[in-house]
């Protein structure tokens, strides 16, 4: 099925790059999602009508992060 790629942002974290890519194809618009560590790829896809409920998690869960004190290491 072809795809059409409508816009392409990567970000570099530490030692992984994530590549997302907001596509499109006759099924409908999608993000791509593909994480990149040495090589080795994983890739999840949101279907544009997700995407909303999406930021909506990915805000509670960095929120979270911030409020949330860091666990020592034993």
């Amino acid at each position: 099925m072809a795809e059409e790629t409508l816009k392409t942002e990567v970000i570099q974290i530490e030692r992984k790059s994530f590549v997302f890519t907001l596509k499109e194809n006759p099924r409908g618009r999608f993000l791509r999602i593909t994480e990149d560590v040495n090589g080795r790829r994983d890739t999840i896809i949101i279907p544009a009508p997700g995407l909303e409920d999406f930021r909506r998690t990915l805000e509670d869960m960095v929120r979270a992060a911030g409020e949330m004190p860091a666990k020592e290491e034993a």
